[in-house]
């Protein structure tokens, strides 16, 4: 059965730090791509970034670039994402998912490229 299950969601208060954890398993991890992605109240559900499990590239969306960072550990089948310098407009639900695809240059993934999903983790920023 294929599981990702987030932690580290909270509230936190503008220019705070969190991190967020997916962990997978169920599917072989090194194959597939996992990403993050938000969605806040009345909004589409958006990218946030993205690693590949086989070569460690990375996708960030212009609007959290500099500010968070995502990393793999594949021994452990676990994502983070380090996000700083938070802002209210970061406030959504975070959700990791996966993907047999490989991340190319200047193409944005697609939330309906993602196979797996995660139930989701609340990120409140207040201001």
């Amino acid at each position: 059965e294929v599981q990702l299950v987030e932690s580290g969601g909270g509230l936190v208060q503008a220019g705070g730090s969190l991190r967020l954890s997916c962990a997978a398993s169920g599917f072989t991890f090194d194959d597939y791509t996992i990403g993050w992605f938000r969605q806040a109240p009345g909004k589409e559900r958006e990218v946030v970034s993205c690693i590949s499990s086989s070569d460690g590239s990375t996708y960030y969306a212009d609007s959290v670039k500099g500010r968070f960072t995502i990393s793999s550990d594949n021994a452990k089948n676990t994502v983070y994402l380090q996000m700083n310098s938070l802002k209210s407009e970061d406030t959504a639900v975070y959700y990791c998912a996966a993907a047999s695809l490989e991340l190319r240059i200047g193409v944005t993934p697609l939330w309906d490229e993602f196979d797996y999903w995660g139930q989701g983790t609340q990120v409140t920023v207040s201001s």
